[in-house]
């Protein structure tokens, strides 16, 4: 094996660490034998305005590729905002105004420099090649796909075979995303497995053009706190990236111990033999509450300062480990309207009360803490998100609250 073979060897075990699919594999060794700068292309469709941990999967990616010496282009997909991405879902997204699109990607830029180097960043809109373009531009590149190949997206067909519309528009936004590549050349791109669809339109497009077929690499959704879906502000499951750094400390704390791994393994910048030796560790019989202090310690302080995460990382064993709540204590996940429950039913549906008489009381006692903080209203609302649950001097819950819907979201937001 030659030292530039070994070298790209190295540099593919570090870019396939978490993730889920590499497409071809072999190259995209070839590719990293070359020596070369490769454009690695990254969309993000300003579909909110902030950030989540679950963005942040494939920003962590980016900067595992700017390291190594590549050229990654930052894609806001302006134009592409306005079709709205069907996938991962069973019913067509409302499309966003231009004001709504162009607010979202100011934030998003600005958080996304909280991840990638700046200087080694490019930064790219679709709308420079899609805003000049005519009606017959887009026939013409409606013109490079079959509606047969179209109704191979898992969620177009299952739509189609549950009798639900499927509008004529969506059928662009693949088309769309792929031709991004071809405008930029891109030699790789990356995105979530609910992606890997649009990835291969993008290689089939840039291959129709006479250009090199982009490797696509695809990384997992990132569950969110409560362990169950993916994260996204919808569910009440996020950690947002400008949260306030006692926000983010004590909802990675909130996660369970299994969760612990798999957010350890995509986000953390451990080295994977490090995870190795702390997972060994913990079955040997060590408290893993140890680690998951240092997580979150980490994605605290990567997001809102080292100093500012010490302070979040005190105040929360004031809060939580001198008032004597246990580490082990028992989890759940609840789910609520988007206007929240109020505490005594959720005491009672999370099983820490028997009635909702008793819940009441208990409340009106002052005998229940909600994150270390008593609360003595019984319709008090218990929003989504991560909460410690006190009833009693005993009785202890982290309890997860979720938006309850009756659809499914994208992945961007």
């Amino acid at each position: 094996m030659t030292t530039a073979d070994a070298s790209s060897s190295g540099a593919l075990a570090q870019l396939l660490r978490g993730a889920e699919e590499c497409l071809p594999q072999g190259e995209l060794q070839k590719k990293l034998a070359s020596g070369r700068s490769l454009r690695v292309k990254v969309g993000f469709d300003p579909t909110s305005p902030d950030l989540h941990l679950g963005h942040t999967v494939l920003m962590q990616k980016m900067r595992h590729f700017q390291e190594l010496g590549h050229t990654v282009i930052f894609l806001i997909g302006d134009f592409t905002a306005m079709i709205g991405d069907p996938s991962g879902r069973n019913t067509t997204r409302p499309s966003l105004s231009r004001q709504e699109i162009e607010k979202n990607a100011t934030t998003y830029t600005e958080q996304a420099f909280k991840i990638l180097d700046r200087d080694k960043t490019e930064i790219r809109r679709n709308s420079e090649w899609f805003s000049p373009m005519d009606a017959a531009d887009l026939i013409r590149l409606a013109s490079c796909h079959t509606v047969a190949r179209m109704m191979e997206r898992d969620d177009f067909s299952e739509r189609y075979r549950q009798r639900q519309s499927i509008a004529i528009h969506e059928f662009l936004y693949p088309l769309v995303q792929g031709y991004d590549s071809v405008a930029l050349n891109a030699d790789m791109e990356l995105g979530g497995t609910d992606q890997k669809f649009n990835l291969l339109v993008g290689r089939d497009l840039q291959r129709q053009q006479k250009q090199e077929g982009q490797c696509i690499l695809t990384m997992p959704l990132l569950e969110g706190v409560d362990g169950v879906r993916k994260m996204s502000k919808s569910y009440g499951n996020h950690i947002g990236v400008n949260e306030p750094v006692s926000e983010i400390y004590g909802k990675v704390m909130s996660i369970s111990d299994v969760l612990m791994w798999r957010y350890y393994e995509l986000l953390s910048a451990a080295t994977a033999e490090d995870i190795l030796q702390m997972r060994n560790k913990v079955a040997a019989g060590e408290n893993p509450v140890v680690y998951k202090k240092a997580l979150a310690l980490e994605i605290a302080g990567r997001y809102q300062g080292a100093n500012a995460a010490d302070a979040a990382a005190a105040q929360f064993q004031q809060q939580f480990v001198r008032s004597e709540a246990p580490d082990d204590m028992p989890e759940a996940t609840l789910e609520v309207s988007s206007s929240g429950a109020p505490l005594f039913y959720v005491l009672k549906a999370a099983q820490l009360i028997d009635s909702s008489s008793a819940a009441k009381r208990l409340i009106l006692q002052g005998g229940v803490k909600i994150n270390g903080c008593a609360v003595t209203d019984p319709n008090y609302a218990m929003l989504p998100g991560q909460k410690v649950v006190q009833a009693g001097k005993r009785r202890f819950m982290r309890l997860c609250i979720v938006t309850k819907l009756e659809t499914d979201v994208s992945s961007t937001e």
